[in-house]
């Protein structure tokens, strides 16, 4: 907790000396611009100091945007200015703290509030998908939901829930969004089907070694409401999947 106070203390101490940087060297006859005009007026990075305030400036936005947080640059540029200037500052220590966890909170609060929104909207969009692609010729379905289709029928065999397997696979969102592939990165991965997310455990043991799958996972079969790097909350995935070998 400290440690993301410290992260905002900073950051908001070189936002405001980004503020303070363009307006030494853009300063005009009407100071109450705004935002608008004032983003349209060209700005000139003669220094470095220019413009890593400039960058961080923007990446203070970015992130108050981001968690959603409403703050008064006004406000932020006198809390600054105070410290910059010797001025004893008007909250103690003690209400310092106190404020930043209430902050910290608000921000939390909004944070799963959206995630839980983006969750269920995708949720709905891949139980459409779902319903949809089932129907589609050679995709079958299993008593939990998954979805699969035979590119290529191997004639190896089965994998159980206790081998380790040795695959290539490309993971895409159903909008189509390639999230990740060992094709790319021309490596197979090894692992151990009780490692991996329900929806690859199975369907994997449905595939004789040599065979090449699409899985169609639902949410809850794999990473459930959690955003998982490029995996927005609630998402169905579409996985090729082509089973090499059964590691011994």
């Amino acid at each position: 907790m400290e440690k993301k106070v410290l992260v905002i203390a900073i950051l908001s101490l070189f936002a405001i000396y980004t503020c303070n940087a363009q307006n030494d060297s853009s300063r005009s006859k009407n100071e109450k611009k705004n935002s608008k005009s004032m983003t349209a007026a060209p700005l000139k990075f003669s220094t470095f100091k220019d413009t890593v305030s400039y960058l961080i400036g923007t990446d203070l936005a970015k992130n108050f945007k981001n968690n959603q947080l409403d703050i008064d640059i006004n406000y932020l540029k006198a809390g600054y200015e105070n410290v910059l200037n010797n001025v004893d500052t008007i909250f103690t220590e003690q209400e310092f703290q106190a404020a930043m966890q209430k902050l910290q909170k608000i921000a939390m609060e909004k944070s799963e509030a959206k995630r839980l929104e983006e969750a269920k909207l995708n949720k709905e969009a891949g139980q459409k998908f779902l319903e949809a692609n089932k129907n589609n010729p050679g995709v079958y379905q299993t008593q939990s939901g998954l979805q699969y289709k035979v590119i290529k029928m191997g004639e190896g065999p089965k994998p159980t829930n206790t081998d380790k397997v040795k695959v290539h696979y490309e993971g895409k969102l159903i909008n189509g969004k390639v999230f990740d592939s060992s094709y790319e990165r021309g490596e197979p991965i090894e692992f151990e089907l009780n490692q991996v997310i329900p929806g690859w455990a199975e369907g994997l043991t449905l595939m004789p070694v040599g065979s090449i799958f699409e899985l169609y996972i639902p949410s809850d079969l794999a990473y459930g409401d959690r955003p998982i790097g490029e995996i927005p909350a609630g998402s169905t995935l579409i996985f090729k999947v082509e089973l090499l070998e059964i590691v011994k």
